[in-house]
């Protein structure tokens, strides 16, 4: 249920920006749906076992919960260019670890 949740954010901000930065920047609406789905995924990550956790111990996971207390702490003073990075930079592999958590768990996933 988490995994899934989470693909659908990451699903989203693909959706949303079409992993292209002049969308993010043109539009605040989409910045705005950007930065929810970051928290909402943020979220939902730690919420996730640390035994489901532990299956990709390469991905930041300590760092992944720090970031949502940027995101709702920031929100009025985010920096775009930093939420932008981690959609280039980080999203991928959290989304490639998402989709094999998924795939080793199962329907349960």
């Amino acid at each position: 249920m988490l995994l899934a949740h989470m693909r659908d954010c990451l699903d989203r901000i693909l959706e949303y920006t079409n992993a292209e930065r002049f969308r993010f920047d043109a539009s605040r609406l989409v910045q705005d749906a950007v930065i929810r789905n970051l928290q909402t995924l943020t979220e939902s990550s730690q919420r996730l076992s640390s035994e489901i956790r532990g299956t990709e111990p390469q991905i930041p996971w300590r760092e992944l919960a720090g970031f949502r207390s940027v995101i709702v702490r920031g929100y009025l003073g985010v920096d775009l260019r930093a939420i932008w990075l981690v959609v280039e930079q980080d999203l991928p592999a959290l989304a490639e670890a998402v989709n094999r958590m998924a795939k080793r768990l199962g329907p349960r996933g």
